[in-house]
């Protein structure tokens, strides 16, 4: 489905047509409802927005008539024309239109920078630009596609503001195409699927935090025992830290100066003040510096699946997807400069090959190097910088630059995977810190009996377990594959005749290890069949009188409408050898 949406070099392009729209939406709400203030519009992944300001909020039911009202904009062809203006000029203008909101953006902008305007026919906007040449150059590719309430600058003390999302495409094909993955991805949504299937919820109580019913809470635990087994094999030892860490560790560790925003504290009875970790990275240096280390100990991989917390917005809080509270399959190894190239190639095919097992094989890597917002100097960065470019060269693995997207503390590779229907999911990181092991006092004794400061890789594959778990169900549409399902099997019974043969098939698979319930309510087998596959049970086992006689069952695969009889043994042996991992 993703190979019909445009390629990225387009990005420009649809930046541009996406900005335009923006401005012709503003235009178009103005000219429908005069009394409504206009106050940002940006692009945004796949489309636009526009906040505005109106003692009545607009509705999903006013979209139709403000789309038509651009289209009508759009076909005039009017010019877009950028001006510079005075300061002066432009307050005076806005303060004439009583537009209070580009004002206060007025009065932000730097005294030094120009103060730019763009014009469609009579229209006009506060804005840096840049645009194309017409309204006629948006095309017809473009939507109106939901509304929603956003705080002026985010800021809950400030007016309610209503927020106008669409979406724009170079053409009706792009926009076709992509509104049937949108499409697709409600049907696939996680929340929804996750109701259906029993998995979890959340609640106004623990914003961000997840309730994880049984059947969820083995399929967490699923992915923790099948990432155990995998670091096992690759020779990590598993490790595990304290949740609740004194300031000072985090003020050593450059933590509390450029993540303290989004860190929860708490003031104890002594009056020290500690932070609920929102990084495992700390605990894991003040694990390895307890004991000499010799070059000899070195590489040392350290695992750890860390429970973090992060203030994340509320606004911004989405399923399993954006959470306050989540489970990192953390490792950090502890190695020598030397070492950094074929410890991180020992990553990216790790990575790769666990991504494989969970039915990824579009994986794309992304580099990102030094942020604005960093601590080290740049010497070390530059050195970090050259030995991760080195590390990639080596692997002979395909990568793109994202400049600027580091860790505070290093250079960094982002996994990026492609779903089903074409969605990009960041997901595994390699970082290299040559930082924080001497920053905290992490050192070895090398080869010439001097002390040395460790690189420390940091390393996570799935990222957050709870968002790798939201992907998959959308992945998978909530089909998770045989060995994964919390629930395995439903033995569903025609009539009570058959209760007795049931609780034997029953037994014989619980004795196998497989996930297995009976259903022998007293409802017809379509109401049974209906509801299990609306859960999502790989596996109905279909047992009437014909099955208890022959000693048979009827096997419905989800997503088959056909089903298959088969003797019992044959199918118990046939069942138990999906149950395994494909790295068992």
């Amino acid at each position: 489905m993703n190979k019909n949406l445009p390629k990225k070099n387009n990005n420009k392009i649809l930046d541009t047509i996406r900005h335009d729209c923006a401005h012709v939406l503003a235009e178009a709400v103005q000219t429908l409802y005069p009394d409504t203030q206009v106050s940002i519009g940006p692009t945004i992944e796949n489309g636009f927005y526009y906040d505005f300001a109106r003692d009545k909020p607009f509705t999903e039911d006013d979209l139709d008539i403000i789309e038509k009202k651009m289209h009508e904009i759009i076909k005039r062809g009017e010019k877009f024309e950028r001006e510079v203006w005075s300061r002066e000029k432009a307050i005076k203008y806005f303060l004439e239109k009583k537009e209070n909101y580009k004002i206060e953006l007025i009065e932000e902008i730097p005294e030094e920078e120009e103060i730019t305007i763009y014009k469609q026919g009579v229209w006009l906007d506060l804005c840096r630009g840049p645009h194309g040449n017409t309204t006629k150059d948006i095309g017809d590719g473009f939507k109106l596609t939901k509304v929603a309430g956003a705080y002026w600058r985010g800021d809950s003390s400030k007016r309610m503001l209503t927020r106008i999302y669409g979406t724009a495409w170079q053409n009706k094909k792009e926009l076709k195409n992509y509104l049937i993955q949108i499409e697709e991805a409600e049907k696939r949504d996680h929340r929804k699927l996750g109701k259906e299937m029993d998995l979890f919820h959340f609640q106004e109580e623990a914003p961000g935090a997840v309730f994880w019913h049984p059947k969820g809470w083995y399929l967490f635990q699923s992915l923790i025992n099948y990432m155990r087994n995998r670091q096992e094999k690759a020779d990590y030892i598993e490790t595990n830290t304290p949740d609740l860490l004194d300031r000072s560790l985090w003020e050593t560790s450059g933590h509390w100066e450029k993540f303290g925003e989004n860190m929860f504290t708490t003031e104890a009875k002594e009056e020290k003040i500690f932070a609920i970790k929102p990084m495992n990275c700390p605990g894991a240096v003040e694990i390895y510096k307890q004991g000499l280390k010799s070059y000899r100990d070195l590489p040392l991989r350290m695992s750890e699946f860390g429970k973090v917390h992060r203030y994340e917005p509320s606004g911004a809080l989405h399923g399993l997807m954006r959470v306050r509270a989540f489970t990192q399959d953390d490792a950090h190894i502890f190695c020598t400069e030397d070492q950094i190239t074929s410890e991180s190639k020992i990553v990216c095919d790790l990575i790769l090959s666990i991504y494989k097992d969970f039915g990824f094989k579009d994986v794309r890597i992304k580099y990102s190097d030094r942020p604005e917002k960093r601590v080290g100097s740049d010497e070390v960065w530059d050195k970090s910088e050259k030995a991760l470019i080195d590390a990639m060269r080596a692997t002979g693995l395909e990568y793109t630059n994202n400049p600027g997207e580091g860790a505070f503390y290093g250079p960094k590779l982002e996994f990026i995977l492609r779903d089903a229907i074409g969605r990009d999911w960041q997901c595994g990181t390699l970082q290299v810190d040559l930082n924080l092991p001497g920053r905290l006092g992490a050192t070895y004794i090398a080869e010439d009996g001097n002390k040395k400061t460790p690189v420390m890789l940091h390393r996570a594959l799935f990222g957050s377990l709870e968002r790798f778990a939201g992907i998959l169900i959308e992945h998978y549409a909530g089909h998770l594959p045989f060995w994964l399902a919390p629930l395995q099997i439903i033995i569903a019974t025609i009539t009570s005749d058959s209760d007795n043969y049931a609780s034997e098939i029953y037994n014989k698979l619980k004795e196998k290890g497989l996930r297995v319930e009976k259903d022998l309510r007293n409802e017809k087998i379509g109401y049974k069949i209906r509801e299990h596959s609306k859960a999502k049970v790989p596996v109905i086992m279909i047992l009437g009188k014909k099955e208890n006689e022959n000693k048979t069952v009827s096997i419905r695969r989800i997503g088959i409408e056909k089903n298959e009889v088969f003797e019992i043994n044959e199918i118990i042996t046939k069942l138990y050898k999906e149950s395994f991992s494909p790295n068992n």
